[in-house]
């Protein structure tokens, strides 16, 4: 059978494809990995480990420009999405569930599609990264112009990735695909393309190893850039909190602190007299000005805070 190729079967068995991938081929260094003794089994896997970051750092341009994309896309108000399947797709619901609480982003800024729907979340849907028409369907239904999509498929070549990628493309949305490999005939395909060469795999095929950690760094890395260039981190403090426990109530006061040198008490005043809001508080201790006009210069700053304090202080 051709790798890379589906074939229907005479015998009514279902297509089989074999993918050719750099994940998919055999790794001489975990060679035997059944024998080894644990602490040896576990050598093996944090020296493969060590090697993603590199691979990552080979593709920061590529990253770099989706992110300025996104950040385009967002202030124009429009909508990130991210689809995937197995472990690709549960990342993508990952990082985009933790935008909200992190950021205060609005939850509507980053969708997160998986390929099986909700419950692929938990168990493996059947054939469910297979259906190229569900992935486009999934892109029609919810894409619009001027949206970025991000495909993301450890092999490449995922039909409902790619199905939801070209749907996209079609509806004029900005499209890039992330995967851990660097030669997928879908480059061409997509505005960015971002394959990182993390190679073979030490269990062979488990693209929930080395491939899924670069995924991971890459999304950790690409909102992460995408929440500071749209203000929502000051110099490097997470402004945007929202205190729904008594670790954020307490972190909102230790990032006071670190921001202007100023007293616990006064820090606490402030966030009292801007009714919690963690930015109005930060812009009228940097500044000096009262809480009615911090809020307005944060309106007139497009929510930006040293756009806020320049208002303020010129």
């Amino acid at each position: 059978m051709t790798v890379g190729a589906e074939s229907g079967n005479s015998d009514g068995r279902r297509p089989v494809v074999r993918v050719g991938a750099p994940t998919e081929r055999r790794n001489p260094l975990s060679a035997d990995l059944d024998l080894m003794p644990t602490r040896d089994v576990l050598r093996v896997i944090n020296e493969a480990d060590r090697r993603v970051p590199d691979a990552v750092a080979a593709v920061l341009d590529e990253i770099a420009t989706t992110v300025e994309i996104a950040v385009r896309a967002l202030r124009g108000g429009q909508r990130v999405h991210y689809f995937g399947a197995g472990t690709s797709g549960r990342l993508a619901v990952l990082d985009a569930a933790e935008l909200a609480p992190t950021f205060n982003s609005p939850e509507h800024w980053f969708c997160a599609h998986i390929a099986g729907g909700p419950s692929a979340m938990w168990r493996a849907v059947e054939d469910a990264e297979d259906d190229e028409a569900a992935g486009s369907v999934e892109a029609k239904d919810c894409v619009q112009a001027g949206d970025l999509v991000i495909g993301l498929a450890a092999s490449g070549r995922t039909p409902y990735v790619l199905g939801a990628l070209r749907t996209a493309r079609a509806l004029g949305a900005d499209t890039a695909l992330l995967c851990a490999n660097p030669d997928a005939a879908a480059a061409d395909a997509v505005d960015v393309f971002i394959g990182v060469d993390t190679g073979a795999e030490v269990v062979t095929g488990s693209t929930r190893m080395k491939a899924a950690t670069a995924q991971k760094l890459v999304l950790n890395a690409f909102s992460t850039a995408v929440m500071v260039r749209l203000g929502r981190v000051y110099s490097n403090l997470m402004i945007d909190v929202v205190a729904t426990n008594a670790k954020l109530r307490g972190r909102m006061i230790s990032i006071l602190l670190e921001a202007t040198d100023c007293t616990e008490e006064a820090a606490r005043q402030a966030l009292s007299d801007a009714d919690g809001d963690l930015k109005t508080a930060l812009v009228a201790l940097v500044s000096g000005a009262d809480v009615a006009d911090a809020r307005s210069a944060l309106a007139r700053s497009a929510d930006q805070v040293r756009g806020a304090l320049a208002l303020l202080t010129s």
